[in-house]
Order: C-alpha cells, then sequence, then structure tokens
C-alpha cells in the first residue's frame, strides 16, 4: 500500500465509521486496488457499499495504483533508453508517465555533473522523490548525499516516542527521526521528509526501482526498507535458504528417500540415487531389485574373440573357440570343428535350473519347475509362485500365508484348521472348561453364564460372583424382619422368641403360647396371647357365683337356664 493510499485510508476513516456499514475503510481501499490491477477503469467501479465515503476510497485507491504503475513505466524508460520521446508518439501514455520519466532523466543529469541529490528545485513533491530515486540509483558507491551520510545518535542520547521515532533536544525535539542543525530536520534511510518538514514518511524502493533485487526476484517493500523474494519456486530436490538462495536437499541425512534395505541411499544435486550394497562380480549386471544377471558378452561386446573364432556365452563369463563355422547361442563346434551341434546345458558345471529339474532343448534348455514354481524365461530360474496373491479367497477358508513352493492356510481366533487344511471348523472353547461356572459354545467364540444366586465378574467375564441379595436395592423388602446373605442365595430369620418363621421362608408367624401349652402362667392364672408373647392373668368371682372354668362364672343355686345367661353375660373382661 503507498504513500498516498495510507493517507487516504486516514483521512476516510473517521467518516466511515460514523455510519451504518459494517464494511471498514481497508475493505474498500483494497477492492479498489484488486480492480487497478486488472487495469480497469477506476470511474465506473462496481461499489461493495452504498456509503459515499466507500466510493470515493474505492476510486481514489485504485487511480493511486494506476499513477504508480504509470510512473514506474516511466522511470523504466529512462532508465533503459535515456529519453522520453517516444512517450510523444504513444498517445495511449499519460502525463504521469511522462512526468516521471523527464523527473528521472533530471536525477541522473544531477548525479552526472556531480551535483547533489538532494537539490532545492521546485519541481514538486513527487517529482523530487523521484528525480533523487534515479540519482542516487546512479551515483558510485562511494558517493553519499549529505542525508546518508547523516548518522543515528547514540542510544543515550536518543529517546523512542509511541511510534517509534528517534527525537533530539537540538532541535527541541521538533524532528521525527534526526536534527542536521539550525532547526532542520533529516530522515534515516529508507524514509523522506514529508512537507510539514518534521515528520518522515517511507520510501517504497520497489515502487522507485531502486531496489538491488536480482533476476527472477520480486521487490517487496517494508518499513524503512525493502526485501527480495524469489518469483519461481527452488524446485523438487532444492529448499529456499535466508539469503534468497536454493540448497539442495540432502535426502539420504534427511531419511526422505525410497531405497530399499538391499542398497545405499547416495546424494545427487536435486535428488538422490539407490546403490546395491552387493557388487556384482564380472560377466554379472545388477538389476533394479539388486539381483546379479548374467552378460551374453557374445551379444554385449563387439568381436570379443579373434577371427576365425566362435564366442560362447558361459555363466559369468564367455569362451572362445575355433570355428569354420559361426555357431549361435547353444551351439558349439564338434571336435574336429566341422559343424556346430547343440550344447547340453543340462550336463555342463553350472547348475543352471538350481536343482530343478532341467530339460535339454536344441539350441537351449528349460527347466522344469517343481510344484509351487514357475520358469522365469528372462533370468532362467524357477521362481516361487505366490498362491495366495494369485488365487485370492479360493485356497484358505480364512488367512492363506505363501511358503517357498507351496502355501499354509490358518484360522481366525475361536476356529481350528479342519482335517482338509483347508477350511475351518468352530473350536469349543467350552471344552478346556474357561468359565467358573456354566459355558455356552457359540460360533467362533463362547459365552460363560452364571447360576441363580451369581453374576458375572465385570473384570474378567468369566468367573462368577455371589450376589449379596440382602445389599440388593430390594433386599430391605426379602424378609420381614432380618435377612443373611449365603453363596448363591439367602435365609430369613425371625426374632428368638415369640415367633416362628411361615411357610414363605420370609415372613414371621406369632407363635400362640395358650394354645401351644408353652406358656408360664399358674393354675390360678389365665393365659392371653399377645404378639410375640402372653399374658398370664388372675381372675376371681363376685359373691354368690362360682367359677366354671377359667373365665366363666355363673350363681349358685339355680337352674340351667340361668347358667346360660352367666356365659354370655357374666364372662369376666380382663
Amino acid at each position: 500500500m503507498g504513500p498516498r493510499v495510507v493517507l487516504l485510508c486516514s483521512l476516510f476513516g473517521v467518516l466511515l465509521g460514523q455510519g451504518a456499514e459494517q464494511i471498514s475503510i481497508d475493505d474498500c481501499c483494497k477492492d479498489g486496488q484488486k480492480h487497478a490491477s486488472n487495469t480497469e477503469d477506476c470511474a465506473s467501479l462496481p461499489l461493495i457499499s452504498e456509503s459515499t465515503t466507500c466510493r470515493i476510497v474505492q476510486e481514489q485507491c485504485c487511480v493511486t495504483v494506476l499513477e504508480d504503475n504509470l510512473c514506474t513505466s516511466g522511470i523504466n524508460m529512462a532508465k533503459d533508453q535515456g529519453a522520453c520521446d517516444s512517450l510523444f508518439a504513444n498517445p495511449c501514455e499519460t502525463k504521469t508517465t511522462k512526468m516521471c520519466c523527464d523527473c528521472c532523466l533530471l536525477g541522473k543529469a544531477n548525479q552526472e555533473q556531480g551535483l547533489p541529490c538532494d537539490h532545492n528545485l521546485s519541481v514538486g513533491y513527487q517529482c523530487s522523490l523521484v528525480s533523487r530515486a534515479c540519482c542516487v540509483d546512479g551515483a558510485p558507491e562511494n558517493q553519499t548525499t549529505p542525508i546518508e551520510q547523516l548518522e543515528l545518535p547514540n542510544k543515550d542520547e536518543t529517546t523512542e516516542n509511541g511510534d517509534n521515532s528517534v527525537l533530539t533536544d537540538q532541535c527541541n525535539g521538533k524532528c521525527a527521526h534526526l536534527c542536521v542543525g539550525n532547526d532542520t530536520c533529516a530522515c534515516s534511510k529508507g524514509y523522506k521528509l514529508k512537507p510539514d518538514g518534521k515528520s518522515c514518511d517511507d520510501i517504497n524502493e520497489c515502487l522507485l526501482g531502486v531496489s538491488n533485487c536480482r533476476g527472477g526476484e520480486r521487490c517487496i517493500n517494508t518499513e524503512g526498507s525493502f526485501r527480495c523474494q524469489r518469483e519461481v519456486s527452488c524446485g523438487t530436490g532444492y529448499e529456499l535458504t535466508d539469503n534468497n538462495n536454493c540448497k539442495d536437499i540432502n535426502e539420504c541425512e534427511a531419511g526422505i528417500h525410497n531405497c530399499g534395505p538391499e542398497f545405499e541411499c547416495q546424494n545427487t544435486q536435486g535428488s538422490f540415487r539407490c546403490t546395491p550394497k552387493v557388487k556384482c562380480g564380472a560377466g554379472f549386471i545388477q538389476d533394479a531389485l539388486g539381483n546379479c544377471i548374467d552378460i551374453n558378452e557374445c551379444l554385449t561386446q563387439t568381436a570379443p574373440c579373434s577371427q576365425g573364432q566362435v564366442c560362447i556365452n558361459t555363466v559369468g563369463s564367455y569362451i572362445c573357440q575355433r570355428n569354420s563355422v559361426n555357431c549361435g547361442r547353444g551351439y558349439h563346434l564338434n571336435e574336429e570343428g566341422t559343424r556346430c551341434v547343440d550344447i547340453d546345458e543340462c550336463k555342463g558345471p553350472e547348475k543352471v535350473c538350481s536343482g530343478h529339474g532341467c530339460i535339454n532343448l536344441v539350441g537351449s534348455y528349460r527347466c522344469e519347475c517343481e510344484s509351487g514354481y514357475i520358469f522365469n524365461s528372462i533370468s532362467r530360474i524357477c521362481d516361487d509362485v505366490n498362491e495366495c496373491r494369485h488365487y485370492p479367497g479360493r485356497l484358505c477358508a480364512h488367512k492363506c500365508e505363501n511358503t517357498l513352493g507351496s502355501y499354509k492356510c490358518s484360522c481366525t481366533t475361536g476356529f481350528k484348521l479342519a482335517g482338509d487344511n483347508r477350511n475351518c471348523d468352530d473350536l469349543n472353547e467350552c471344552e478346556s472348561s474357561p468359565c467358573s461356572q456354566d459355558c455356552a459354545n457359540v460360533y467362533g467364540s463362547y459365552q460363560c453364564y452364571c447360576r441363580r444366586g451369581y453374576q458375572l465378574s465385570d473384570i474378567d467375564g468369566m468367573t462368577c460372583e455371589d450376589i449379596d441379595e440382602c445389599a440388593l436395592p430390594t433386599g430391605g423388602h426379602i424378609c420381614s424382619y432380618r435377612c443373611h446373605n449365603t453363596p448363591g442365595s439367602f435365609h430369613c430369620s425371625c426374632p428368638i422368641t415369640g415367633y416362628t418363621l411361615s411357610s414363605n421362608g420370609r415372613s414371621c408367624q406369632d407363635v400362640d403360647e395358650c394354645l401351644t401349652g408353652t406358656h408360664t402362667c399358674s393354675e390360678n392364672q389365665s393365659c392371653f396371647n399377645v404378639q410375640g408373647g402372653f399374658r398370664c392373668l388372675s381372675f376371681e368371682c363376685p359373691n354368690n357365683y362360682r367359677r366354671v372354668g377359667e373365665t366363666d362364672c355363673f350363681p349358685e343355686n339355680h337352674g340351667a337356664g340361668l347358667r346360660d345367661l352367666s356365659l354370655r353375660q357374666l364372662r369376666c373382661q380382663v
């Protein structure tokens, strides 16, 4: 964002903040800059807000970026061509490009004439900046402007304000950066003095073209300086260093290579190479898997044998025989040297089939591989057949494991291999008594059960633990008096005297001691049953009455009719 864009944001920020719009001033300005980068007409931008302030900021930020781009074109023309005449022939160029081109030529002229780059000509603020930038850019390394010769004061002689500006006492705190005497202010390197003569603005070195970025690098302006960033990435196998250079990545040290255990990793520029740990001897070549393959020197070498001889390849080498006839591979001259006869490779000293059956053919041979192997026509050896991979799901019911020359089947947990060594039968785990009480076999597993009064342990799910029925939430309602837990069950009890346990085993029934004759009342006392015990009471009849039984009285010398009355009415109540 250029200095003028920052100024616009500060001017309109308060106005936009007072409205009801939720779009910030930065959003309005960034939208205008985006349309400017697409070289659109700044006067007809699509509005992102109904606010008049936002529309003004959009348009001005767009115009500012376009003018900066035009100014940069003028500066580049002045540096490359040394003249601005071609701008008159191009009606599409504006006066901004012409002004920046002319002002850059003015700065270059000052440099060539040895004049100071910070001239006091009244050519305008922007023209002065362009002129100074082109003057400084073309000056030799030992030539500096008076402002650039100034050094910052010592730290002990300065104070820092809220916006990181350095003040001095020589100008009574008036200058934002430096004081050069006579109440004159100056700025540090990377800044320019504002028209107020006190404050300093950041110099956009990228916009003025005074950066030292190399080809293929993009200039990015920072506060008081700039930085260079590569436009194109380093590519695969390289990484960008802090000084903006591309450095090779050592994949071997970083452990990001894909070399197998039989290979060693060797780093190369931008990549790496896998080299076999085991080296093949003479007469062999190593393939991508590290195997040693015989070299047919008779084919790969030009005339390995002298004239009049025939070349016969052998494992790891070759032989030359006298020949009046050129015999091909698989043939050699007979002892007389008159004709070519077949070589029986199966009878040679080399084990061409590595222990498998060998069948000699005319001019060649073929290995007769055992079951579980297949003949490799390239390496001419018998390779193991991975039956599990060739016939997935067809050989074994559960799991298939390849072995050398064959395979074997296995079963998952809960099953055992059947008699055909292919299918899997359910394993009856209950035969090994894994449960503490009852066990039920299920397909591929088993389930433990407990008898009444027990429950499975939460720890192993196989051990049965006693259930304390008396401690259950409903345990207080099991027995009418007292509950006693027992392994796998419980029992109820009643008070020691006066009660007996009923037939349901839970309720307590009162004992009638008077009826059972277990009371301790005397002959002159009457027994009365109560809950949990009995009472002994004495009974005396009134005068002219005599006692009949334990509780009845009737008058003396009276008839039988009065006796019935006594039984009903003269009964003594306790």
